[in-house]
């Protein structure tokens, strides 16, 4: 809003004279449905079908926890405008005619060492801009993100990861209330996180498995190792 950049938020009916009272009723969405218990893959499908009804030929989409954008060059992190970081993603990705997502790395995953403005064929979390042209959609409860991302990859489009651009996230378990907190995520035991894990391993037992890191269940992709095709340019 303060940029001046049009956007909307899809909110669950219950919840949308609530979110009105801060945001402007032009860019709050009401969702058809609430409370399906089936995390937030719905909503995502339906801001898709949004925006293909509204002709467009890819959409942004962010989770509602990120804070803000940053640049990264030569080993600094430089808070930027969202339209700086729009606009950036959004040339870079339309130079490739087989681009499925691109996105954004996020602040904490970068460090001095990074030389890569750019990484291809890896998972895009949180901030994505999405070819609509793909027949692909959200589907599962839980790593939505990842299932979508293997989906695309496995068909052999490309994904891309900006590392020159970052998002801000802030931290869903410790920080957030509300939403797949309270949904999905809510007296979050080891089993249920080693049932979230293996969902996708269930789903694609060629490229997922679930290995203890960081002294919990977490699913392992060796995206390098799996995803070897290339960008295409685009022809002038």
């Amino acid at each position: 809003m303060r940029e001046g950049i049009p956007f909307r938020i899809a909110v669950e009916p219950q919840e949308y004279e609530q979110y009105c009272l801060t945001i402007p009723r032009e860019f709050v969405a009401k969702l058809p449905f609430s409370n399906l218990g089936l995390g937030s893959y719905p909503a995502r499908n339906w801001c898709w079908e949004d925006s293909l009804e509204r002709g467009a030929a890819r959409h942004f989409l962010f989770d509602d926890n990120i804070r803000s954008f940053y640049s990264f060059n030569h080993g600094k992190r430089l808070r930027c405008t969202a339209v700086e970081a729009l606009s950036a993603l959004e040339v870079f990705t339309e130079k490739f005619s087989n681009v499925a997502i691109s996105g954004y790395q996020y602040t904490y995953f970068v460090t001095k060492q990074n030389r890569k403005p750019f990484t291809i064929n890896y998972h895009i979390y949180s901030g994505m801009l999405i070819n609509n042209k793909i027949p692909h959609r959200w589907r599962m409860k839980y790593n939505e993100d990842v299932d979508l991302c293997l989906q695309v990859l496995h068909d052999k489009w490309c994904t891309i990861l900006l590392n020159a651009f970052l998002i801000e996230k802030m931290s869903t378990v410790l920080k957030m209330k509300g939403g797949n907190q309270d949904e999905l995520y809510k007296g979050n035991a080891t089993e249920k996180k080693i049932l979230k894990t293996r969902s996708l391993e269930v789903v694609w037992p060629q490229y997922a498995e679930t290995k203890i890191r960081f002294g919990r269940p977490h699913h392992y992709v060796n995206w390098g190792k799996h995803f070897p095709h290339a960008l295409k340019r685009n022809q002038l």
